[in-house]
C-alpha cells in the first residue's frame, strides 16, 4: 500500500470564523492572516494506492461554481485534481473508490462535473462513493446553519449515479483502511485511518484542519456542536496517542503531516513533515 498527498488549490476563509472564541492576538501567532482577516487554507486530499484499489480521500472544490459563489473564497495556487493525479500517474477513471469525510463543498466538491451536455454527473466514472449516513441524512436535510454549505450540485448526482454507499458505524471499509465516526463540527464526520505498513495515518479533515487546532479550545466557528467537538477530539487524542498516529492535515498549506505528544500545555504537534520527507527516510 502507497499513499500519496493530491493537492487541489487553496482557499481563504476569515480567520475569526476558523479559530472561533480563540482571540486573534492568540492565533494570528499559530497561523497568519492578511490585512483582511483572511488565512489562507490548502484543500489536500490523500490518494491510497492499494493493488487494483485506488481511494481517493475528498476531492477539494471542484471547478463547477459560478464567479458570484467563488469569488468569497479567493481560490490560488497552481494545483487542482487533474493535474495533481497526473503527476503522480493517475487519471480520475482510475479511481475505483471516492471516500468523503463529509459533504461540505470544499471537501466533496470535485465528485461532480458538467459534461459536454452540460448535465451533472461523477468526476470518477469507475468510482463508488462513501461516506456516513448520519453525514448523509444531515447534509440532504440541512439545518439553516449549514445549508449553505451543502450544495445540492455536489450531492444529489452522486445517489442518482446508483454508486452510493452509506455506512453507520466504524468499521475497516477496506484492509487496512479504517473509518471512524466523530460529531461536533457536523454530524457523522469520517476520519479515516490507514495502515501503510504498521505506521497509522489520520486523515484529519475538519477535525482538526490544521496544527494551529490542535490546542482543544481551537474550535471553528462552523461547528454546529462545539461542546462535541471537545468531547470527540479526546477521544480521538487518546487513540492517536495509544497507536502513535500520523495526522494528514486537509487544509493546513504551511504543515502537511505531524506526530503527537503530550506537554504541560496538552498534546501539540511534535514534528511536521510531508508525506514524501516521511517516506523517505522510513
Amino acid at each position: 500500500m502507497e499513499i500519496f498527498a493530491v493537492e487541489t488549490g487553496n482557499f481563504k476563509l476569515d480567520g475569526g470564523a476558523m479559530f472561533g472564541v480563540v482571540p486573534k492576538v492568540m492565533w494570528q501567532k499559530l497561523y497568519p492572516a492578511d490585512e483582511n482577516n483572511l488565512c489562507n487554507w490548502a484543500m489536500r486530499c490523500l490518494l491510497v494506492v492499494d493493488n487494483d484499489r485506488k481511494i481517493l480521500i475528498d476531492n477539494g472544490i471542484g471547478d463547477k461554481q459560478d464567479e458570484k459563489f467563488l469569488k468569497n473564497y479567493y481560490l490560488n495556487g497552481d494545483d487542482n485534481l487533474e493535474k495533481s493525479l497526473s503527476k503522480l500517474g493517475f487519471k480520475t477513471d482510475d479511481i475505483t473508490d471516492v471516500v468523503l469525510t463529509h459533504l461540505h463543498f470544499d471537501h466533496c466538491g470535485g465528485s461532480i462535473k458538467y459534461n459536454e451536455k452540460n448535465e451533472l454527473v461523477p468526476a470518477f466514472t469507475n468510482a463508488t462513493f462513501h461516506t456516513s449516513k448520519q453525514q448523509w441524512e444531515w447534509a440532504t436535510k440541512p439545518n439553516r446553519r449549514e445549508k449553505a454549505s451543502f450544495l445540492k450540485e455536489n450531492i444529489l448526482p452522486i445517489i442518482e449515479s446508483g454508486k452510493l454507499n452509506l455506512f453507520d458505524t466504524e468499521h475497516e471499509l477496506f484492509p487496512n483502511f479504517y473509518v471512524k465516526l466523530y460529531n461536533g463540527h457536523t454530524d457523522g464526520q469520517v476520519i479515516p485511518v490507514i495502515n501503510v505498513n504498521g505506521q497509522k495515518f489520520a486523515y484529519t479533515a475538519d477535525l482538526f484542519p490544521s496544527t494551529a487546532h490542535l490546542p482543544m479550545p481551537f474550535i471553528m466557528s462552523y461547528d454546529t456542536k462545539p461542546l462535541v467537538t471537545l468531547e470527540d477530539r479526546e477521544r480521538f487524542f487518546k487513540d492517536a496517542i495509544k497507536e502513535n498516529y500520523i495526522l494528514f492535515f486537509e487544509h493546513d498549506l504551511y504543515n502537511e503531516c505531524c506526530t503527537l505528544h503530550e506537554t504541560e500545555k496538552g498534546i501539540r504537534a511534535k514534528e511536521t513533515f510531508t508525506l514524501n520527507d516521511f517516506f523517505k527516510r522510513n
